[in-house]
């Protein structure tokens, strides 16, 4: 059976052994990314699409147990190959619960390495080509998406329906609350992840600027075209793009974009010769479409092609439920990044993060937890969290009262306390008896 050749990962403390893993896998023309650490394997899943982990158990600071865990919650179809100088029967238990695809130990002959490469690859395209079951309780990752809540759940099953088709996706959700992410979990997990993605913030553009950024120029088409360039539509072509803050174009720039999606074809300023491209369009915002069309800042016939599929996510106050698993990943996110090790939260942090509202959604729990580490050593707890999350006292302002009242009260307090000795009361007051018979008839 020819195997696609795929993208691996080596880990391993060992540069002789990483050099070794190396010389064998490009002798079979596979594309090798190495890591030393936990740290760097995890900077390189992040940013670059792995088809196979091939990692040691025993490294310092964190071991491959960790790191295989991770991938297994995070990378849930990424096959897993151990490979250790230190075998033992717990370990093989431990590694193979994780879903390991199989473990070799050192010293293995290159036939050795290439047997067990070839069952986890055919392993991986096993994995690839099953459907995914999301409605299943224990789901915790999609692609870059954290959560288990009902709500996390309903978007993943749409995302199911429209990954490997190129029709039209709208996205709209509050400011925070991973729009981006989902347009990502879209693309990189349907059959076009191999194609261009182009993330475009519309609303981060200036207005004269957009037009020529999303559909190119010519040369000569405005001051300072001193060339043709190509815009971000033709750039995406193949693949997808991302609109993010939608409602921030211009009519004009709208006007173009019901061309896009029209005719497939975009025109350059400063041209009038149409170019076919083959673009899947998503949007979103956190604007009030609708309202924008009542206005007429928005034209309604655009609106209604760029919502063939319509995504709703909800604000994080109403998936509680994600807020643990999201600390999670902040956690070893930032854990691994600014202390080299992972962190963990006390149950009582946690339950102030869970009971708070967050206006901001993700990005402010994102913005608490990095904080957080940077301030712990080993455990973020309450004492690390921002004031504003934790319990106040708020007095209504039926409880306020005027000074004068306050005095009073007190003065009889005093009173009472002294058998209503007037004298004795002005000494501990420190004032005179004709002020308190003052302050008495007040």
């Amino acid at each position: 059976m020819q195997l696609r050749k795929e993208n691996i990962l080596i880990v391993d403390d060992d540069v002789n052994i990483l050099e070794l893993l190396q010389r064998h896998l490009q002798s079979w023309n596979y594309h090798v990314f190495k890591a030393i650490s936990v740290k760097e394997a995890v900077t390189i899943l992040r940013d670059t699409q792995i088809d196979l982990l091939i990692t040691d158990l025993k490294m310092p600071e964190i071991d491959g147990f960790e790191l295989i865990k991770f991938v297994s919650e995070h990378y849930p179809k990424l096959s897993k190959l151990v490979v250790t100088g230190y075998p033992s029967v717990q370990g093989s238990l431990e590694t193979i619960k994780s879903g390991v695809v199989d473990y070799l130990t050192k010293p293995f002959t290159k036939d050795e390495l290439k047997s067990a490469l070839d069952k986890s690859l055919i392993a991986y395209e096993n994995k690839k080509d099953q459907p995914r079951n999301t409605s299943q309780e224990n789901i915790k990752a999609y692609g870059n998406i954290i959560g288990n809540s009902e709500k996390i759940n309903d978007v993943i099953q749409v995302i199911e329906r429209v990954k490997d088709n190129k029709a039209t996706v709208f996205i709209k959700g509050e400011s925070g609350t991973g729009k981006e992410l989902v347009a990502r979990a879209i693309h990189y997990q349907g059959k076009f992840s191999r194609a261009p993605f182009i993330a475009v913030n519309c609303g981060g553009i200036p207005e004269n600027l957009l037009e020529a950024e999303l559909f190119g120029y010519v040369k000569g088409a405005f001051t300072g075209a001193e060339s043709n360039r190509e815009g971000f539509f033709q750039a995406a072509n193949g693949g997808t793009i991302f609109l993010d803050e939608i409602g921030n174009a211009s009519l004009t720039v709208q006007s173009r974009l019901l061309r896009v999606l029209q005719e497939k074809e975009v025109v350059r300023v400063g041209s009038t010769k149409a170019e076919k491209v083959d673009v899947r369009i998503i949007a979103a915002t956190n604007s009030d479409l609708q309202d924008m069309i009542q206005k007429q800042t928005f034209r309604e016939d655009l609106y209604y092609r760029l919502t063939v599929v319509e995504i709703h996510i909800a604000p994080l106050r109403e998936r509680k439920d994600d807020i643990a698993l999201l600390v999670d990943k902040f956690l070893f996110k930032y854990g691994i990044e600014y202390k080299d090790r992972f962190l963990k939260v006390t149950p009582e942090a946690l339950e102030i993060l869970i009971r708070h509202n967050w206006p901001g959604n993700i990005r402010e729990l994102e913005n608490i937890v990095q904080h957080a580490v940077i301030m712990c050593d080993k455990i973020i707890d309450v004492e690390h969290l921002p004031d504003y999350l934790k319990h106040t006292i708020s007095f209504s302002e039926e409880t306020l009262v005027p000074l004068k009242v306050i005095e009073k009260q007190y003065i009889e307090k005093v009173l009472r306390a002294t058998g209503n000795n007037k004298t004795k009361a002005a000494e501990i007051l420190q004032i005179d008896r004709k002020t308190i018979r003052q302050k008495l008839l007040e």
